[in-house]
């Protein structure tokens, strides 16, 4: 009997069955990830959001693959050729490639060459050379010559003894290549030895620049980072690249006329050896056939598609993770923010929000070219601070971001001290913008200048205002474009929602967007949350959100504890204590013997309470420790506290960094093989993952995040092709230009030391192929 799906579900994701089926029983039952993450504990015994996910993930995947079984069983007994052997094989498959492995021979299929051999009455031959390899080939092959009816051409088509041993050659080679343990033996073999290489194409070296690292490239298949592999795969789809897998070249040459390894293995299943038989010689070619026409192009295409699959898969992470870092990022709060959005001819479009993020004021001036009104913009901004009390600026990084960032340093002289600014990306702001959202959000705004109001808005709360962008506008992937777009968009919602719901969301003045990001409400829900709040003013206590059109028990009971109401009769509404837990609260304040408002924050009092004194019927220890730890420090927001990066004086281009100098920096992407830094520059320096610490450093997410400051020190610095190379290892010596230039891709080698990105208003893409991915990194 197969293993039942709770047990396979709880291997995969290391938990016990009855953590599995906890969570899959209330997964079906219409709970979300964040909730049970946050208020069912008890029932899964401690599963987190990232086993949820992952189980959630496992589930629908096992789920797929039981349904595809099902499928093929029914479709083979249906043929009557299922035996008791193949449903035991079937049964055992833990992989959908398995499974199709094993139903390849019963698949309805084009008509091959081999059921036209067979109909023409040939498979009594190919069985009597393989059985018996003292037959002569063309002598037994000469009693089948011209035995077939003329029907479909076939009397034609084996009218000679060459004809027909080909025909016998088709039917061996096409039954052998549907060995379902051969194929998964040699499978296996080439994804551990095999080489994944590619070529320029011809007459491509020119036009095909930007991949120049992969013009001579060969790695073991199953060893290529992710980043490369889609390099290769943009450059193959480009047509500048030629790529193949190819098997490795022996230290020892075999002697002409020998099987390859591949070959070998064919031979060694079908159990046949060349013993100098009459037959020998026909049949060894019919093993390097199966090979060569019908095995290897066939791998290729499997292994191809696990690299990619692999490789989107590791950068839909990145992506993922980065796209976290920065909703999670340090809000600014309620501070006056003015957004400058950066312009040349157009002018730099100007948006000052007060502490609440309301438009207060908006305005263009025109610094740049063609105009050059330097000082009349500096007079029309230092008005605008004067009048609502500005005190961040932040400055939007596309075109004109390091001329604008100028003027805003200007600006902050004249206006002394009070004042700080801040480069923000400006990544999705144009997406916004357009949107019919902020056309009903900002419906008297020019679209430009909403751009302005988004840059201005992300600085004071980056999940709120993000969260009203496509996720995948945001600028953080990874080839974004090359990769599962659903499978992207399924993973981004999912962080997206996560973030949102570990921070919470205040009912009363989140957006429709943001409420649509909560644990159990659905679009419609948040639309019917703000016309509700807008007919009948702020909601007074959680309970009222019952009241909203739409909004159940069911739903109720999933979005409560993630809404809160600040400023309410009821404190709790304000915390992360979900209201079925307002009994338990109430049974905590008469053993403390202290009102809620001595007892919130009070963790000396808290701390005196005994957790396991409340235990009862559902409720259990685990529940009881959270509502007393969000009692110790009630709405507390998991991110960290607002920083910003303190540039150093006279660092405002490339040209003025010098190899030795140490910066401050704040990182804005992390990817596979490092991370980008922001050293005031405007143009973003790249720390190597080997430069990132004194250690040894699979994944750069186990060291640094989007959104960090860190302190890097400058290895080299290219100004014609703008790159800057960074080091976390402050201690690392600064070798003298030339000793560790990058070495060319090469099977086995190691990436480029270091690749620049392009400037962030005029992205290009420097030479060779890594470069261009991370340019296109910066692009996206």
């Amino acid at each position: 009997m197969p293993e039942s799906l709770i047990v396979r579900l709880a291997r995969d994701v290391v938990i016990a069955p009855k953590q599995a089926e906890a969570a899959v029983a209330l997964l079906d039952g219409g709970a979300t990830v964040p909730f049970i993450a946050r208020y069912r504990k008890e029932v899964t015994d401690g599963l987190d959001d990232v086993q949820l996910r992952f189980l959630e993930e496992r589930l629908s995947y096992l789920r797929e693959l039981d349904e595809r079984r099902d499928v093929v069983l029914a479709t083979i007994k249906e043929q009557g050729k299922l035996t008791d052997e193949l449903a035991v094989a079937l049964d055992r498959c833990v992989t959908k490639q398995e499974i199709e492995d094993l139903y390849l021979p019963y698949k309805v299929k084009r008509r091959t060459k081999a059921q036209i051999a067979r109909e023409a009455g040939l498979q009594p031959l190919a069985d009597a050379l393989y059985t018996d390899p003292t037959l002569t080939p063309l002598a037994e092959a000469a009693k089948f010559v011209n035995t077939v009816p003329p029907a479909d051409g076939a009397a034609v088509a084996f009218a000679d003894a060459q004809a027909c041993l080909d025909g016998a050659r088709d039917i061996l080679s096409e039954q052998w290549a549907e060995d379902a343990t051969l194929v998964g033996k040699l499978r296996e073999w080439l994804w551990t030895n095999g080489l994944f290489e590619s070529k320029v194409a011809e007459g491509k070296e020119k036009d095909g620049d930007k991949f120049r690292d992969y013009f001579d490239y060969a790695e073991p298949i199953g060893k290529v980072p992710s980043h490369r592999a889609l390099a290769v795969f943009r450059g193959w789809l480009a047509e500048v690249l030629t790529v193949k897998l190819v098997q490795p070249v022996p230290e020892i040459a075999p002697a002409p006329g020998t099987l390859t390894v591949c070959e070998g293995m064919v031979a060694s299943q079908v159990q046949w050896s060349h013993q100098a038989r009459a037959a020998d010689d026909w049949l060894k070619r019919v093993v390097s056939w199966t090979w060569k026409v019908k095995l290897a192009p066939a791998l290729e295409r499997d292994l191809f598609a696990r690299l990619r699959e692999g490789a989107e898969e590791v950068a839909i992470k990145v992506f993922g993770d980065n796209v976290r870092d920065l909703l999670l990022a340090a809000p600014a709060g309620n501070k006056v923010v003015m957004g400058l959005d950066p312009g040349i001819r157009t002018g730099v479009k100007v948006a000052v929000v007060d502490a609440t993020g309301k438009v207060v004021a908006t305005n263009t001036v025109y610094p740049h070219e063609p105009r050059k009104d330097w000082d009349g913009s500096l007079h029309t901004l230092r008005k605008l601070c004067e009048a609502h009390g500005v005190q961040l600026i932040a400055i939007g990084n596309g075109t004109a971001s390091r001329e604008t960032d100028q003027l805003a340093a200007d600006l902050i002289k004249q206006l002394g001290a009070g004042v700080t600014k801040v480069v923000v990306s400006e990544a999705g702001a144009s997406v916004y913008s357009a949107s019919e959202y902020a056309s009903q959000e900002l419906p008297d705004l020019d679209v430009s200048l909403r751009g302005a109001v988004s840059i201005a808005r992300r600085l004071q709360d980056p999940l709120a205002e993000l969260v009203k962008i496509d996720p995948k506008s945001i600028g953080v992937g990874q080839y974004q474009h090359d990769v599962n777009q659903s499978l992207l968009a399924k993973k981004l919602d999912a962080v997206v929602e996560d973030c949102v719901n570990s921070v919470g969301v205040d009912v009363n003045l989140a957006s429709a967007p943001l409420l649509t990001r909560v644990a159990g409400l659905s679009a419609s829900n948040a639309r019917n949350i703000v016309a509700h709040r807008e007919q009948h003013g702020a909601f007074g206590d959680r309970d009222e959100i019952r009241k909203v059109s739409g909004i159940g028990p069911k739903t109720f009971e999933q979005c409560a504890g993630f809404l809160r109401i600040q400023g309410g009769a009821n404190p709790l509404d304000a915390s992360a204590v979900h209201p079925e837990s307002y009994a338990l609260v109430q049974k905590i304040i008469e053993r403390a013997k202290k009102p809620l408002s001595e007892l919130l924050g009070n963790g000396a009092a808290l701390k005196a309470v005994p957790a396991n004194a409340f235990v009862a019927d559902g409720v259990g220890e685990i529940t009881v420790r959270d509502v007393l730890a969000e009692l110790e420090k009630p709405g507390r927001d998991p991110r960290p506290e607002f920083k910003v990066a303190r540039f150093n004086e006279g660092v405002n281009d490339i040209k003025d960094l010098v190899e030795g100098m140490i910066l401050e920096g704040t990182v804005t992407n992390v990817a596979a093989f490092g991370a980008f830094v922001d050293v005031g520059a405007h143009q973003d320096g790249l720390v190597h993952v080997s430069q990132l610490a004194n250690k040894f450093v699979k994944d750069p997410k186990d060291v640094v995040k989007a959104g960090q400051i860190v302190k890097v020190k400058v290895v080299e610095v290219d100004v014609a092709r703008k790159r800057i190379a960074l080091t976390m290892k402050l201690d690392a010596e600064v070798r003298p230009r030339g000793d560790h230039e990058p070495q060319r891709h090469g099977a086995g080698s190691r990436d480029r030391a270091w690749q620049g990105a392009p400037h962030r208003g005029a992205p290009r893409a420097p030479d060779g192929a890594m470069a261009a991915a991370f340019a296109a990194l910066k692009r996206q």
